[in-house]
């Protein structure tokens, strides 16, 4: 019989609706539900472009993720000094803290007119805080050597200075999202975190003229810092823009004269995001005659190493770690770091997921002080979202030790993120996270790109 056409699409409109609860429309099986599909999240140790060589010939899982990382917007001239150093480098990611660093520390070896770890660590803090404004390594050395209590605003750090524990006390993060098995640049936001009324008030001690060289001879300098970076292990990816950021830091204070009178020498070290590996590079450090020592990479390292750094009487200075347990760390106030505490990035990273409206959401960390300490920050700011606690489920992995350790197997955490039901997925890890993004695919689980 002719229908027409009105008749025709009133019953086509009913059929859709009946499609699935009834077979009237010509089919006796409802049709399976779609398979939800999962969006994926990452980290400051793994939104990064040397990431994507961790997933080899499987790297377009790549495409679609997106998530956070300590960064301020670099200048196009910081970037062009780095690649004078590096001209294949193709991330920054801690290049700049790790340059604030070094040039903090030197600065308060200057002001402090000694080489004494102890009288350094005295003028961490204040070199960022309430002083006369320079942002510039020259210029900042000069006005150090006049005694000039000076207020360093580096490239990293932008918004404020240091609190009394030596951290940030405000920071710059950026939303990264990876494409075509790369960061995507042109869809990077930035937003700020914390508050700058958290700097300092104290006044550090006076700061000293500068002698005659010779003098400075007589004390026993030059300043020497060395370098606990990890140039191997899970954490590798990120070594070249941060041996970058040292090695450009140490090339542009020694054109403007070094400090103390001397050139500043640095003694690279591997920290091998392993804590033997990195112990014994302190040791070495220390036989060695280090005042600072940069590093180390990962948070976890850091806390292993810092008993030993403590005990000799050296300083402790990281540009990358993040975990938030270290700001109340007994350190006799010998440990400070340039990237801002996780406290900071669970917020933003919380505030990334939430935009995208999920209802379920994974979040898989590395079983460390750093993986574990920002997947509790992460939960508890998507529960104050108004994410019910049903809603988030904690999952975590154990990190190979040591180069010959086999890889990590999440078989079975993808399984059970499978039937979990999902529909976002937090990794927090370092290189050997990739691992976790694979199971996933593996497993069947539907990654949204």
């Amino acid at each position: 019989m002719l229908k027409s056409r009105a008749s025709r699409a009133a019953l086509s409109t009913a059929c859709a609706a009946l499609l699935l609860a009834t077979s009237a429309c010509g089919s006796d099986k409802p049709e399976e539900a779609a398979a939800t599909q999962v969006r994926l999240y990452g980290t400051d140790g793994n939104m990064q472009n040397s990431y994507v060589d961790e997933l080899k010939d499987r790297a377009d899982l790549l495409n679609g993720m997106k998530g956070t990382t300590p960064l301020t917007p670099l200048p196009e001239s910081f970037k062009d000094r780095l690649r004078t150093v590096d001209p294949k480098l193709k991330d920054y990611l801690y290049s700049a803290e790790t340059y604030d660093a070094i040039v903090i520390s030197v600065l308060a070896a200057q002001l402090a007119g000694t080489t004494e770890p102890r009288e350094i660590a005295q003028q961490i803090v204040g070199v960022t805080t309430s002083g006369q404004q320079c942002d510039e390594v020259a210029t900042c050395l000069q006005l150090a050597r006049a005694g000039q209590d000076i207020e360093y605003r580096g490239v990293s750090l932008t918004r404020a200075g240091f609190t009394d524990v030596g951290e940030p006390a405000a920071a710059s993060y950026a939303t990264l999202h990876f494409g075509d098995r790369q960061l995507d640049d042109g869809k990077t936001e930035f937003v700020g975190a914390g508050d700058e009324s958290g700097a300092s008030t104290k006044a550090p001690p006076k700061g000293k003229k500068s002698r005659p060289a010779k003098s400075y001879k007589e004390d026993g300098s030059p300043l020497v810092l060395g370098g606990l970076l990890p140039k191997t292990g899970d954490l590798a990816l990120a070594y070249p823009p941060m041996a970058a950021g040292a090695a450009l830091a140490i090339r542009e204070i020694n054109a403007a004269g070094g400090a103390l009178g001397e050139p500043v020498v640095w003694n690279e070290g591997d920290d091998g995001t392993d804590p033997k590996v990195a112990k014994a590079t302190v040791a070495s450090h220390v036989q060695q005659g280090a005042h600072v020592i940069i590093g180390a990479g990962a948070s976890g390292i850091s806390r292993a190493v810092l008993p030993d750094v403590v005990a000799a009487g050296r300083i402790l200075f990281s540009p990358s770690n993040t975990d938030a347990g270290l700001s109340t760390v007994d350190d006799k106030g010998l440990y400070f770091r340039t990237a801002p505490p996780d406290g900071l990035q669970g917020r933003a990273l919380a505030d990334v997921i939430m935009r995208d409206g999920p209802h379920k959401i994974a979040i898989v960390a590395r079983k460390d002080s750093y993986g574990e300490g920002l997947q509790e920050n992460v939960r508890s700011e998507l529960e104050r979202a108004g994410m019910g606690a049903d809603k988030v489920k904690l999952l975590s992995y154990v990190p190979p030790e040591g180069a010959s350790a086999p890889p990590v197997d999440f078989s079975a955490g993808a399984k059970e993120i499978k039937d979990y039901g999902a529909d976002a997925v937090l990794v927090i890890g370092f290189g050997e996270s990739a691992r976790v993004i694979t199971a996933l695919a593996d497993a069947g689980v539907q990654i949204r790109h």
